[in-house]
Formats: C-alpha cells, structure tokens, sequence
C-alpha cells in the first residue's frame, strides 16, 4: 500500500496546515497489510519499536573516550571504550567524555588558529588580560597557554557548574598570585620557572574545587612590557647592566688585586720570621762560642789571651794598606812592603 499524499496534504490543508497526528499513523499501520494472511500493522509497529530500542540501548564509545551513564539524571556508572549496552531512551542517558584529547586555553593573545579557544579581557581587547602587577609595583605583559585535559569525568560532569569558566578563572588568578611575588626582570627572564610554579598552584586548586581536570603544562609566550614605556625600560636595563659590568669588573679587580697583597704580605712575613730566626740563631751560636771560649781561658789564661790576640792581628791587618815597622830606638824603618799581600797566618 503506498502513500495517498495528495489525501495527505488535503487533509493538512483541513486541519490549519498541522501534519498528521500520531493516531492517523496509526491507523495506516493497521490498515497495511503484507501479501498473504499475515497482518501488517503489527508487524511493522513490532519492527520500529525494535530499531528504536536497539538504537537507545547499544551504543559505542571510542578509543579516547569513556562513556557516562545517567539514570533518570543520577550517575551510575562509566561505560569503557568499544560496544556497551543500555537501558532504553528516556531511562538511561549517555554523555562522551574525551578524556584522552588534550584542551588548550590561550590567555593575551590571538593564536593564529581561529578555531581554537581564547581568552580576552573584553571583545577587541586580548592584550588586557596579559597586563600584570609584578612585585617591584611594575607592570609586564605576560601572555600564556593552559594544556589540560580530563582525568575524572564524573567530577568534569557533575562538581562543577560551567568548569571551564572556572578553569579560566583560576588560570588568570594563579598566574597573577606568581607574577605578582616576582620582579619584572625576573618574569621576562624566568619564564619557566614561573609556568611550573603556576602549574603548581592551579593543579592545586582545581584539585580542591573537584573539577576532574588535569593540567597538562603552562607554556610561558615572550613577556614584555607595555609598548609607551618601552624605551624607557630598555634604558634602564641598560643602566643597570652597565651597573652589573662595572660591578664586575671592580670585582675582578679585588679578586686579582687582594690575593696578590695577601701575598706579598704572606712573603714579606715569611722573611722577617726567617730574619728573625736567623739572628737568634747566630745569637746563641755566638754566646755558645763565647762561653766555650771563656771555659777555655778559665783553664788555659794565658794561652787563651795570645791567641784571642793573634786572631785579631790576622782579621784586622790585611785591612791596614801598607805596613811599616820601626825598632824600638827609632833609627830605622823596616817597610814591609809585601805584608798585605801575604794570606796567610803572621807567626
């Protein structure tokens, strides 16, 4: 039996322009019948309830997804990837859940991929959101990416309402709490340290609202400072890296200079305690040799006197010059002309 849908449409036209109702199809049904003795209606009626319940209780979920299945709006369990079977539409409920993708929030700036999520101040406005406070009472822009993804669907679904307002949020107030504890010189220079610090402080927070989200990394864009005052920030970095280069230098300078004067310092003790020592030494050796001597004119005096004055004639005549000797009558002179010559002992 086919369709009459010129009767159809007379009968829409009757009725306002409303389609059929529900009982007229049914109807249809009933009259249908297939050739031989079988009746139709039913038959047909038993073939689409069995499609729609086989679409709304088979369903497949991928290899990056899970499945989470509601009952009459209340949670009850987790479907995993593959073929899972549920309770028909109207009873149980079924929501997919990427937890495998990796999400990306960009903060103070335009990505050149129009189809990925970013987030502005206001409309027209994406290097506001970047303006931070730094400690030093400076102001920088710093422009990040938040990568996250979901580990706990139930939590994604149900803890939060509209969690990835919150995630944005959070995002902006945790990279403001770090920035805000640093100087501007340390946010352009460290901006690693400052993605995993982030990281850090909003995993925790997410952790504690139960959102079920996982940070996958914080990546730092290149941080500046906004453009009017530019110059003169590049004017006093410039000062203060000619201040660092003549620290360094003075620097250099002391490390040569000062151990060079320990030094000198260091030798010139070493050799007044060897001047010293070298005197008391020759001290005691000279006292030693004076009491030995006197032990020796103890016992011997006269022996000891003549050669005490011999010694002396020795050391002091090679230093007269010429030498003349006169007898004791002073009628001749005896000129000794090679006296000073002579090395060695007068006997």
């Amino acid at each position: 039996m086919n369709w009459d849908w010129e009767k159809l449409k007379g009968q829409q036209q009757k009725m306002g322009g409303t389609p059929p109702q529900m009982d007229e199809f049914i109807e249809k049904f009933k009259k249908f019948k297939l050739p031989g003795k079988l009746p139709g209606g039913p038959l047909i009626i038993l073939i689409i309830i069995a499609i729609l319940f086989g679409s709304s209780t088979f369903y497949t979920i991928g290899v990056d997804e899970v499945g989470v299945v509601q009952r009459f709006g209340k949670f009850t369990r987790t479907s995993q990837p593959g073929l899972n079977f549920k309770l028909p539409a109207g009873i149980e409920k079924v929501t997919k859940v990427k937890v495998k993708r990796v999400y990306k929030e960009e903060f103070g700036f335009r990505s050149s991929r129009t189809t990925e999520r970013r987030r502005f101040a206001s409309e027209g406005e994406g290097v506001n959101v970047s303006l931070m406070l730094t400690g030093d009472l400076n102001v920088g822009i710093v422009p990040w990416i938040v990568q996250y993804r979901i580990k706990d669907p139930y939590k994604y679904l149900f803890k939060v309402r509209n969690v990835r307002r919150l995630l944005i949020d959070m995002s902006e107030a945790s990279m403001r709490l770090v920035v805000g504890d640093r100087s501007i010189n340390e946010v352009i220079s460290k901006r690693d340290e400052i993605a995993v610090e982030t990281k850090s402080v909003l995993q925790k927070e997410l952790d504690h609202a139960e959102t079920g989200i996982h940070i996958v990394t914080i990546e730092m864009k290149k941080t500046n400072v906004p453009g009017p005052v530019q110059s003169s920030f590049n004017e006093v970095n410039q000062a203060i890296q000619e201040k660092e280069k003549m620290i360094y230098q003075a620097k250099e300078d002391y490390n040569r200079e000062i151990p060079q004067a320990r030094g000198e310092a260091e030798r010139t003790i070493k050799a007044a305690e060897g001047y010293a020592l070298d005197r008391v030494n020759r001290s005691e050796g000279d006292a030693a040799r004076f009491v030995a001597m006197y032990k020796e004119y103890v016992n011997a005096k006269d022996v000891t006197k003549r050669r005490l004055y011999l010694e002396m004639l020795q050391d002091v005549f090679p230093k007269l010059g010429q030498k003349y000797i006169l007898d004791s009558d002073q009628q001749n002179i005896l000129p000794f002309l090679n006296l000073g010559k002579q090395s060695g002992v007068i006997k």
